[in-house]
């Protein structure tokens, strides 16, 4: 055995777990993590000031975010199926022509020259 390294650690674990098979995904998560921080912050957040937050800061102001925007799109789902609205759009995405025509009705007005 001599001229052998034995690993200390009872574990057999790589540098704080991290091994070359995990450290791709922890990256991208990380960075992912970031990123909706930052671009869903709407200019709150700076990209250094976010990779240098505590971790615990970090994922709670992201919980936190992420909660706000699933309210936020809920909110508008329960409001956008309302009755009593009239759009000029219907469910298939083309656009309701007599609708359409009786708005533009309600709008024509002479053309006035000076």
């Amino acid at each position: 055995m001599k001229g052998t390294i034995e690993s200390i650690s009872q574990l057999g674990l790589a540098f704080f777990g991290l091994t070359s098979d995990n450290i791709v995904p922890a990256r991208a998560s990380l960075f992912s993590q970031i990123h909706q921080i930052v671009f869903h912050g709407k200019g709150g957040y700076d990209w250094h000031t976010v990779y240098n937050m505590p971790i615990w800061l970090r994922k709670y102001t992201f919980n936190e975010m992420k909660k706000h925007y699933e309210e936020e799109k809920e909110a508008a789902e329960n409001k956008g199926g309302s009755k009593g609205t009239k759009s000029l759009i219907d469910s298939s995405g083309k656009v309701n022509t007599p609708e359409f025509t009786k708005v533009s009705e309600q709008y024509k007005r002479p053309a006035k020259f000076k």
